[in-house]
């Protein structure tokens, strides 16, 4: 009996120790997985911040970081200087229920009405998709505010988008009119738009830092897609045709005009042509009928008979009166006497 008794407690002695042995070894594995808990290796896209009791010790680049366990010290991974981020904003998108027409449905709601619409300067409205792309200048910051970055960047980016519109017409966002395309003014203040979007954003951002609540990041560029209302775009579409056909009706009017004005130069080079030679037909005729009285003329003398012109007039002249119906004259020199057809002095 006291053999057996011996036996039991030795195996019980033995089978505690083993678990002694266990739970010491399982113990220092976690003893040094916890010590070992902040060395990890910092891939090249990301920066690692050292907090040492929630307090900023050091930022690491890219490589293997040693740190201290937690919770004396927290590493936080954040993009690197290089790393370009991107993020559409939701807050300028019509809301789907608007978009469905669930507004008009249950009942009159203005904000629901306008969801997804910014105000112009002109009073129009127009439609804004922004993608902005930024990077992370500030790990510190950006680590503490790592949870607020988005939903601030949205309301900062829906800010600056308000604002610019509101201090711009609908053409300055966009090709509202086609006849406004070759603006030369018109299409710079559309090129600025994205650049002065990015420095409403930078602007605010700014602010921000200055103020000791700084996000971290700066914008490098924007993304902005610009529409019209879907009730809109029927209306402009009509104006587009109507201007197209407008065009095309001025431009078919010219060409009839010009057509018309070649035509009318034709005629008029015709016209003038006959007349010049009519005109030269006509004094070669009056030349030829006045000869005879011309040679007469030069050739009388003092000696030749004065009444040879004065019967060469009376006859040539019954014959001109001859082919009128009716004549009376009247003597230019006696207003009291009839010259007569044929009739002698």
């Amino acid at each position: 009996m006291d053999a057996g008794g011996d036996r039991n407690s030795k195996a019980q002695h033995q089978a505690v120790r083993l678990v002694s042995v266990l739970l010491s070894a399982i113990m220092a594995l976690a003893a040094v997985g916890w010590a070992t808990s902040n060395i990890r290796e910092i891939a090249p896209q990301n920066r690692a911040v050292v907090l040492r009791l929630g307090a900023l010790n050091r930022v690491q680049e890219s490589g293997l970081l040693w740190a201290l366990p937690a919770p004396f010290e927290k590493v936080l991974l954040v993009p690197d200087a290089a790393t370009v981020l991107e993020r559409r904003i939701g807050g300028l998108l019509r809301s789907p229920a608007a978009e469905s027409g669930e507004a008009d449905a249950v009942m009159e709601s203005d904000a629901l009405a306008g969801s997804g619409y910014l105000l112009t300067a002109d009073a129009s409205v127009v439609r804004l998709d922004i993608r902005v792309f930024y990077r992370v200048t500030d790990p510190f910051a950006y680590a503490l505010q790592e949870e607020h970055v988005l939903p601030a960047l949205d309301r900062l980016v829906t800010r600056s988008a308000v604002v610019i519109c509101a201090s711009r017409d609908l053409d300055s966002i966009l090709v509202a009119r086609p006849e406004l395309v070759s603006d030369s003014d018109i299409a710079g203040r559309r090129e600025r738009l994205r650049s002065d979007l990015v420095n409403s954003i930078n602007a605010s951002l700014s602010s921000l830092k200055a103020s000791g609540m700084g996000l971290g990041i700066e914008i490098d560029r924007a993304d902005v897609q610009s529409g019209l209302p879907a009730t809109a775009v029927s209306a402009f579409d009509g104006v587009l045709t109507a201007s197209q056909q407008a065009e095309q009706a001025i431009a078919s009017a010219q060409n009839d005009a010009e057509k018309d004005r070649q035509a009318a130069d034709q005629e008029a080079d015709r016209i003038v042509q006959m007349a010049e030679a009519q005109s030269s037909e006509r004094l070669a005729k009056a030349r030829a009928d006045t000869a005879t009285v011309n040679g007469f003329a030069s050739a009388q003398g003092s000696d030749s008979d004065p009444g040879l012109l004065w019967r060469l007039y009376r006859d040539r002249v019954a014959k001109i009166l001859s082919q009128a119906g009716s004549v009376v004259t009247v003597d230019p020199g006696d207003d009291t006497h009839l010259i007569l057809q044929g009739a002698d002095k």
